[in-house]
C-alpha cells in the first residue's frame, strides 16, 4: 500500500468528541499517523501477520492503520470509555471486518494482566505537559540533578513489558536525550534509534488554548527491547 493511499484510507476516523484535558487527549491526524506506520511496515516490515498493541489507542487512528497494514491482530488499549466508544464505531464504520479488539485498562496496570503480550507496540503517548508524573533523578545524572517523568515516560516503560520485540512512540523532540538514556539505561533496550523528526501539527482543542493550532516537532522513535521470557 502506498503512502498516499494509506493517509487517505484513515481521512474519515473520527477524532474524540469532547477531549479531556487531564488525560491530554488530542487527536493523532492521519498524516502524523500514516507516515509513523508506513515506516513501521515498509521499512522494518513489523506489522504483517504480527500481533500489535496500540497503547492508549485513543479513537483507534493507530490501531486501523496497522490493520491495514496486514496485522494478524490488533489490541488497543484505552483509559477512557467515550474514546473506546468512539474507537469501535471507527471500526464498524469498515465494510471489511479489521481485527481489532479494545481493552479499558490503565496505562499504568496493563502489564499486569497476565499473559498480554504483543510482536509490537505502537503509541502516541501523552507529552505529560498537563499531567505530570513524579519528580525523579534523572537516569544516571549527577545526585542533584532531577527531570519531571511525564506520562509518556510511563507509556514507555508499560510497552516495554508488552512487547516481545519493538516499540514505535512519538516523543517531544526536546526530550530526546533523556529518552535515550531512560531506554539504553533504565529500560536496558536492545537499540533506540530515532527514526524520523516529524511535525506534529496540534489543533487547538480546549479553551485554554489561544491558537488555532501549534507545531510541535516530535521524534519518531523505534526501540529493541531485550530479550524477556513471557511469564
Amino acid at each position: 500500500m502506498r503512502l498516499k493511499e494509506l493517509e487517505s484510507l484513515m481521512q474519515d476516523i473520527a477524532p474524540f468528541e469532547e477531549p479531556k484535558v487531564e488525560l491530554e487527549q488530542y487527536p493523532t491526524g492521519p498524516h502524523i499517523a500514516a507516515r509513523m506506520l508506513y515506516t513501521v511496515a515498509n521499512s522494518f516490515d513489523e506489522f504483517d501477520g504480527q500481533t500489535v498493541i496500540d497503547l492508549g489507542c485513543g479513537t483507534a487512528m493507530l490501531s486501523i492503520g496497522a490493520a491495514m497494514l496486514g496485522a494478524q491482530h490488533v489490541l488497543g488499549v484505552d483509559l477512557d470509555d467515550d474514546a473506546l466508544r468512539i474507537a469501535q464505531q471507527n471500526v464498524d464504520e469498515y465494510e471489511e471486518a479489521l481485527p481489532i479488539d479494545f481493552l479499558r485498562c490503565d496505562v499504568r496496570q496493563v502489564a499486569l494482566q497476565g499473559r498480554l503480550k504483543a510482536d509490537t507496540v505502537v503509541m502516541n503517548p501523552p507529552f505529560g505537559t498537563r499531567r505530570k508524573g513524579t519528580h525523579t533523578q534523572s537516569v544516571n545524572q549527577p545526585h542533584n540533578s532531577t527531570v519531571c517523568a511525564g506520562a509518556d515516560m510511563e507509556f514507555l516503560r508499560a510497552a516495554f513489558q508488552l512487547s516481545r520485540n519493538s516499540v514505535y512512540s512519538l516523543h517531544k523532540s526536546s526530550t530526546r536525550e533523556f529518552i535515550q538514556r531512560l531506554a539504553e539505561r533504565e529500560l536496558r533496550a536492545t537499540s533506540a534509534e530515532v527514526l524520523a523528526q516529524l511535525r506534529y501539527d496540534l489543533p487547538a482543542s480546549y479553551k485554554f488554548h489561544k491558537q488555532k493550532s501549534k507545531d510541535i516537532e516530535v521524534d519518531l522513535w523505534r526501540f529493541e527491547v531485550p530479550p524477556q521470557t513471557d511469564s
